[in-house]
């Protein structure tokens, strides 16, 4: 964006969102100012970015002060656009470039601008004026100079304005003319520039051109002698005096400068002289008590050619300052000794014995070296002073330290005397010494130890003769009456003689063990020292010693069992505990603390699959078991303790996983689409087939019952409970001619039980004619509901039915006709009168017979040519089933081929002899279809999960001894 700087408030630079492309004003967009806020704002709602009310200058923004391009002065911005209750923000920059106005008027840097010209320049001399400054750039900036003077000044100076190399305008001021000091010394002139602006702006400034003169007059100080004070310890670069001289001459010869004359090193090395100002000050920080007044000379020089000088004598006093502390000087006085500081005092000295003398200075002068002395604190000394002449001075002063109180060297042995002293300067210093005095000691007081009870701690398994401890009395006496001996005694709590197991130096107080210590044994022992002094009478004093025997990792974990045995069910939960192990270790702290881990034993995965928990040696398991994977886990526990080196101990565990009943039966003979050949003349008690089925489980959970739960609803079979085996227990007729299947449930003795359902096919026939319309019905089976029975030959009853029917029908007609035939007979007897039957002659046609039917032949159509209407079997259920070519029934309605194999049945009137029975099932019904899982759950008493079984296992015919393989039966899924 763009905008003109020095605008009013609230103006408008831009839409950030008509830019950036966002619809607002729905008001779930907003917009936020993340920065540059301090010139721009932006509306939340609708994106319009404008000015604040503070004024945007260009030439003050920070970033533009030195930009002289356009383009290069901007103000920056971010702005966030900011979703739904913020689910999103995306932040863009900005930038808004700030055009110049020509606001600002160039001006010079001073309204009155002086320029010195020599007297004797040529005419043509060039001379530079200072150039004037416009904040504004480009076509607003400085256009042009303009000189305005009188005419009559006109042919002394000329303006000339040059472009610089960087464009800029120089103005210069050319010599036209002769200049005469004597006759003019100065000239003032008026210097004007304009810039380029639309209205153009303007300025203008006095040029004042002065006319130099030569050398002609030598300095003069204002005094010959300069006098003054100065405080020592002054700070370097305080200023002292100032030194004034002056010179008539203008220009360089009246420039005077200033510089030391006769003056001694040390001047120069603690002053400094102001060349220009002829000011004085400190140089380096002057003390009196090494110099209290100075005296050097000073010269006045101006800088004319030659130069002109003059001089003058300066006299510096030196005040004192209150900068030096007083000095304590402690000296031995008399008898007493004094020795290294420490004075020695007898404990019975009488009081207001001078024990030490005391002498007080001060390196200062008048009140700051006037010095006051004092003994501070609560000590049993004082200050007397040593001599009360007048004539002594005030700085310098003698003191007696005097005893004020009795001593007594068991009440304090040492005094530390501390002496202060304070001048009366302003503000005062003061310092201090100390003296200590030692009193000396007769023999009062017993041998003491600092504990009534010590207690020490000792490792066990030592070696005879080690130190247990050291054991200190102090006697507050000296000498020999502090000298102690040490012996051990029995404590007053224990009757045991320590001397056996302990014994003591009797001038250390180290106690040392004679024997080995096992704390697994004992882990205390207590005794008595005794110390006695040398004096006389020795005094004693005792403390009683408790040894506390320390442990040592001398003892390995110990398991309470080797081995382990745990008995977990199956199907626990992970991270359930399935045992518990118990470690202890018969030593204490950490040597006992003992880290508990699963080591790989038969089972290498038995770290990954076992965890242990530390504190309660609980054992978890990371897995659920399954006693059919795995029946049992053998492993190491393995237990370190804390100690360096640590030990170790090892237990084995063994888990052994109990059954649940969480397996079903599985059948794995027959299969579901295989089927069996019963001829029709099997004896009661045939054995049609037997049903194999296996329980993954154990025990209970694995003992099977059989039983026909379906498909018999003629009472034919029967299964043995307990081996599977179907036999015929009833006899068989033409009705049971044709497809059985039998819905055969296995169920297992668990809690609660499991079970699974399996179907057997058996085919009632005297031959297999056609295997491949048998496979079809089985195929067909497969998909027909659990609870729908397919048993023997579905349209013989039906069959029979018709036949009473037709049978009654026909009966009627009959009757009908011979009636008509009676009338018709009558007629023609009466016209033919002598006509009659002959006996024994047949007519042409018996209309008195019933026609009777070849069961071996197709049914007649009737008069319009429909066929008679056939049974539908349409309870059957269509199950996908391989066809021949081991292709699929994709479909319930795909219909089967009109092949050799695969004709299309009819209904018929044959016997039960006939050995193609699968007359009596229709293959081109539309049948609703079933899916039968596998080991699917029942969905109620009626439906069971039919068993999956490979296509291997097949039943062979037993009718024909034709073996019927399982190629053209699919399995079943």
């Amino acid at each position: 964006y763009r905008l003109a700087e020095e605008g009013p408030a609230d103006i408008r630079i831009g839409n950030v969102a008509s830019d950036l492309g966002i619809v607002t004003g729905s008001g779930e967009v907003t917009f936020s100012l993340e920065s540059g806020s301090d010139y721009l704002k932006i509306d939340n709602m609708t994106g319009e970015l404008s000015t604040t009310e503070r004024r945007i200058d260009r030439e003050k923004l920070p970033q533009c002060q030195m930009i002289f391009d356009e383009n290069e002065c901007f103000l920056d911005f971010e702005v966030s656009v900011i979703g739904p209750s913020q689910s999103w923000v995306d932040l863009f920059e900005g930038r808004v470039i700030i055009l110049d106005i020509n606001d600002n008027t160039p001006t010079f840097p001073s309204p009155v601008l002086t320029l010195t010209v020599e007297e004797n320049r040529p005419v043509g001399t060039l001379y530079l004026l200072p150039t004037a400054t416009d904040r504004d750039f480009g076509r607003n900036g400085i256009e042009r100079y303009e000189l305005l003077q009188e005419p009559a000044r006109s042919s002394v100076f000329e303006l000339q304005v040059a472009d610089t190399l960087d464009g800029e305008k120089q103005p210069q001021l050319i010599v036209k003319g002769a200049l005469d000091r004597e006759q003019r010394d100065s000239y003032e002139l008026s210097l004007r520039v304009r810039d380029g602006g639309d209205p153009a702006r303007s300025s203008q400034a006095i040029l004042r051109v002065l006319i130099t003169d030569v050398n002609d007059n030598s300095p003069r100080f204002e005094k010959s002698v300069y006098e003054a004070d100065l405080a020592e310890n002054s700070s370097p670069g305080t200023p002292i005096l100032q030194l004034r001289a002056t010179d008539l001459d203008v220009g360089v010869n009246g420039q005077i400068e200033y510089v030391f004359g006769a003056a001694t090193e040390s001047v120069r090395r603690l002053l400094r002289l102001d060349e220009t100002s002829g000011w004085l000050s400190v140089l380096h920080r002057i003390d009196r008590e090494e110099v209290n007044q100075l005296r050097f000379t000073v010269m006045a020089r101006d800088r004319g050619q030659p130069p002109k000088t003059d001089k003058a004598t300066v006299v510096l006093n030196i005040r004192d300052e209150n900068d030096n502390v007083p000095t304590i000087d402690i000296r031995k006085i008399g008898r007493i000794p004094l020795r290294d500081g420490v004075a020695s005092v007898a404990e019975d000295v009488l009081v207001d014995t001078p024990i030490a003398l005391v002498q007080v200075s001060d390196r200062d002068q008048g009140e700051n070296g006037v010095v006051t002395c004092t003994v501070v604190g609560d000590v049993p000394f004082q200050l007397k002073p040593a001599s009360e002449g007048e004539g002594e001075p005030q700085n310098k002063r003698k003191y007696f330290l005097h005893t004020s109180a009795p001593l007594d060297y068991e009440a304090v042995r040492d005094y530390n005397v501390v002496i202060v002293a304070v001048d009366s300067g302003s503000p005062s210093l003061s310092s201090n010494n100390s003296l200590l005095v030692r009193v000396g000691d007769t023999n009062d007081n017993p041998p003491m130890f600092s504990q009534a009870v010590l207690e020490v701690s000792f490792p066990e398994n030592n070696l005879p003769g080690e130190r247990v401890a050291t054991v200190v009395a102090t006697d507050a006496d000296s000498g020999k009456n502090a000298e102690i001996t040490y012996s051990l005694e029995a404590s007053p709590l224990s009757s045991e003689a320590p001397g056996n197991i302990f014994s003591i130096d009797p001038d250390s107080g180290d106690v040392s063990v004679q024997a080995v210590l096992d704390r697994e044994q004992r882990d205390t022992y207590e005794f008595q020292v005794t110390a006695r002094d040398k004096g006389v009478p020795s005094l004693q004093g005792s403390t009683t010693v408790v040894v506390r025997v320390s442990d040592r990792n001398d003892n390995e974990p110990r398991f309470m069992q080797d081995v382990f045995t745990f008995y977990v069910k199956e199907n626990l939960q992970p991270n359930s505990p399935v045992g518990m192990v118990t470690v202890m270790d018969f030593d204490k702290g950490r040597n006992a603390e003992l880290s508990l881990s699963i080591q790989p034993g038969d089972h290498e995965q038995a770290a990954g699959i076992f965890s242990i928990e530390n504190d309660t040696g609980t054992i978890f398991s990371t897995v659920s078991f399954d006693r059919e994977q795995q029946t049992s886990y053998t492993f190491k526990v393995k237990a370190v303790d804390g100690g360096e080196p640590p030990r170790s101990a090892t237990a084995t565990v063994s888990l052994f996983v109990m059954d649940e009943n969480d397996n079903a039966p599985t059948v794995t003979f027959p299969s579901n689409s295989s089927y069996t050949v019963l001829p029709p003349s099997s004896n009661m008690r045939t054995v049609v087939a037997t049903v194999v089925a296996t329980d993954a489980d154990t025990g209970l959970n694995a003992d099977l019952n059989y039983s026909i739960v379906g498909g018999n609803p003629f009472k034919l079979f029967e299964i043995d409970p307990a081996s599977g085996v179907v036999s015929l227990v009833g006899k068989l007729a033409p009705k049971h001619y044709g497809l059985h299947r039998l819905v055969v449930q296995v169920n297992d003795s668990g809690q609660p039980p499991q079970s699974t359902t399996a179907l057997l096919h058996v085919f009632v026939n005297e031959s297999l004619s056609n295997a491949t319309v048998v496979e079809s019905q089985v195929a067909r089976s497969l998909h027909t509901p659990l609870a729908q029975d397919i048993a023997g030959d579905p349209s013989y009853e039906l069959s029979k039915q018709r036949l009473s029917i037709v049978i009654g029908v026909v009966a009627g007609i009959m009757t009908v006709i011979l009636l008509i035939l009676v009338v018709v007979m009558a007629r023609y007897c009466r016209s033919k009168g002598k006509h009659g039957y002959e006996a024994g002659k047949k007519d042409h046609e018996d209309f008195f017979t019933p026609q009777q039917h070849d069961k071996a032949k197709k049914p007649k159509k009737d008069k319009k040519g429909k066929k008679s209407k056939q049974p539908l079997y349409s309870s059957i259920v269509t199950v996908e089933a391989s066809k021949p070519n081991g292709q699929r029934y994709d479909s319930v309605n795909e219909k089967l081929s009109d092949s050799p194999g695969m004709g299309r049945y009819r209904s018929v009137n044959g016997g039960p002899g006939s050995p193609d029975l699968a007359r009596h099932y229709k293959s081109s019904s539309p049948l609703p279809t079933v899916q039968l899982h596998p080991q699917s759950p029942t969905a109620g008493k009626k439906h069971q999960a039919v068993q999956d079984l490979p296509p291997a296992n097949t039943f062979v015919g037993a009718g024909d001894n034709i073996s019927i393989g399982s190629d053209h039966c699919s399995e079943y899924s």
